[in-house]
C-alpha cells in the first residue's frame, strides 16, 4: 500500500528578505529551496514547521498563517508528498545553516524567483507573492 507523506515548507522574512537553504541532499542537492520537511507522526504541522525552520536555519520561528496546500503528485520524484505551507515569523535564534541545509541565503523575492527552485517552490513563492502574503509582513 502506498501512502501520502505529510510535509510542511515556510516562507520566512528575515531583515525584509526571503530565507531559503541550498539542499543538502537529494533530491534536488544543491537547489534552492524553502525550509521545511516531513511532519513526524504524532507531531501538530505547526510543531513540525517550528521544528524543521529551527534545525535547517538557525531560526527560532512562529507560524503566522496558512500559505496554501500543495498535493501535485508529482511535486516531489520521491512519492506524493503533500505540503502545507506556512508564513512564520522570526522571534529568536541565529541564521545559520544546519541539518539538511548545505547554506543559508536571504534573497529578495523578485531575486528568488530568478533562480530554479526545488520542488514546486517556485509556484509556492510566485502565488505567495501575486496573493499579497508577502506584503502583509
Amino acid at each position: 500500500m502506498k501512502c501520502i507523506t505529510l510535509t510542511v515548507d515556510g516562507i520566512v522574512i528575515y531583515e525584509g528578505k526571503i530565507v531559503l537553504i541550498r539542499r543538502k541532499n537529494d533530491p534536488f542537492k544543491g537547489k534552492l529551496a524553502l525550509p521545511g520537511g516531513i511532519v513526524e507522526y504524532g507531531e501538530r504541522v505547526e510543531d513540525a514547521l517550528i521544528r524543521e525552520l529551527r534545525e535547517e536555519t538557525g531560526l527560532i520561528c512562529k507560524p503566522e498563517k496558512i500559505v496554501g496546500v500543495y498535493s501535485d503528485p508529482d511535486r516531489d520524484p520521491r512519492g506524493h508528498f503533500v505540503s502545507i505551507c506556512f508564513l512564520a515569523k522570526p522571534v529568536g535564534g541565529r541564521l545559520k545553516a544546519g541539518d539538511d541545509a548545505a547554506d543559508v541565503l536571504l534573497l529578495e523575492p523578485e531575486e528568488a524567483l530568478k533562480h530554479e527552485l526545488a520542488f514546486d517552490h517556485f509556484k509556492i513563492l510566485e502565488e505567495a507573492m501575486r496573493s499579497g502574503v508577502l506584503s502583509e509582513v
